[in-house]
Formats: C-alpha cells, sequence, structure tokens
C-alpha cells in the first residue's frame, strides 16, 4: 500500500467530522430511525467482500434493501428499479448515506477513500471466468469511491471497471484520490440538487451475481 494512503484517509476522515459532524451524526441517526420504523428490521448490513489481495472482510452500510432479499431469488446483481430495494433505501442510495458505516471499515484499515470497490468473492470469480486478470484490482486496497464510480456508474460492465482500476491503481496518490473524492461529491449534489438531470446511463450487461446492497 502506497505510504500517503492511511494518512491522508485517517487526515480526512479527521479534518471532514470536524467540519461535518453537525451534519453526519443527525442524517445518521435518522437514517437509522427510518430504517428501523420502516419495517422493524436491522439497520445495519453486513457482507462478505474481497479486500486487497484477496483477504475477507465484511463491509458494513446502512440496509437499503428488504430483509432476506435473496431468500427467493438465490444471489442476483442489484438493478437499477430493484423491486428489493425499500423506500427509505430508494433516498439513501443515490445521496451515499447508505454507505456512510463504511468509514468503519476504512478506520479498521480494510478499505480506503479511495480505490476499487469491494467485490462479493461469488461475483469475483464468475467475473474472473468472463474477463481474465479481473482479480488484478485487487493489487490496491478498495474503496468508498473509485474512477470507475465517478467516470463511469454503479453498473459499469466489468471488463470496463477493470480498465478504470488499473489506470487509478497505476496513476494513484493523493492528487487523484483528491479529484475522486471532489468529483463523487459533485455527482451526489447533483442527484440531490438536480434530479432527473443527470446524464443517461448506459444499461449494463445483465449478469447472475451478488446483490450489492
Amino acid at each position: 500500500m502506497p505510504a500517503y494512503k492511511r494518512p491522508y484517509d485517517i487526515a480526512l476522515i479527521i479534518l471532514c467530522g470536524v467540519v461535518l459532524i453537525p451534519l453526519w451524526l443527525p442524517l445518521c441517526l435518522l437514517a437509522a430511525l427510518a430504517i428501523w420504523l420502516s419495517d422493524r428490521g436491522p439497520v445495519l448490513y453486513t457482507q462478505e467482500r474481497l479486500g486487497k489481495d484477496g483477504r475477507r472482510f465484511r463491509i458494513i452500510k446502512f440496509r437499503t434493501m428488504v430483509r432476506d432479499a435473496e431468500s427467493e431469488t438465490g444471489p442476483v446483481w442489484a438493478e437499477r428499479n430493484d423491486p428489493r430495494i425499500t423506500r427509505i433505501g430508494k433516498l439513501l442510495r443515490p445521496t451515499q448515506i447508505d454507505e456512510l458505516p463504511q468509514l468503519i471499515n476504512i478506520l479498521r484499515g480494510e478499505m480506503s477513500l479511495v480505490g476499487p470497490r469491494p467485490e462479493r468473492p461469488e461475483l469475483t470469480e464468475r467475473f474472473e471466468r468472463d474477463v481474465p486478470g479481473y482479480k488484478e484490482r485487487m493489487r490496491a486496497l478498495p474503496g468508498m469511491a473509485g474512477l470507475a464510480q465517478v467516470r463511469g456508474n454503479y453498473w459499469t460492465p466489468p471488463r470496463q471497471q477493470l480498465r478504470y482500476d488499473n489506470l487509478y491503481i497505476k496513476r494513484m496518490g493523493p492528487g487523484l484520490d483528491t479529484q475522486i473524492i471532489l468529483m463523487a461529491v459533485v455527482l451526489v449534489l447533483r442527484r440531490c440538487l438536480l434530479p432527473g438531470t443527470a446524464p443517461a446511463r448506459k444499461k449494463a450487461r445483465k449478469r447472475s451475481s451478488a446483490a450489492t446492497d
């Protein structure tokens, strides 16, 4: 892992925490309360993902899908208008509030603020068969934000995702990380303030994979 990564992540989390805690704390409390009131189900959602060099860890997010979302269908990839997404989830996902608990994963050293998005083991194995070399993206710590997400979208196909991730790994540095974080913030603000004006996104090919709740 590059020497700058850990100090950069911790410093930015502390800085943003000091400045934004009056906003973050109420948002997290409201999100947790809304999720619980909607169906009295668990507020947090954990799922096994693959980190750097294939190490397994459990990612933490606010739950945005119905309980036992895969009990009838088995592992399937979450779609844009997935019926399993709850009403609260439809509000949390565009704003990325559901991903705030991943700061715990970052503080544990399992993730970084910026890096390739972590995938489920089942998903990675299937993509590796279709896209040889897909596991190369695990040379870096996974991140909350990534080049594939700000340049592509949530449904970026694996082959294109790999290109973006390899490009990031080749050029990673504090400057690029800052640029990606700012781009991610702009995208979130656009969804919140100008709904319906974001450019149309191409639909990814349907694949049988794990739900990325």
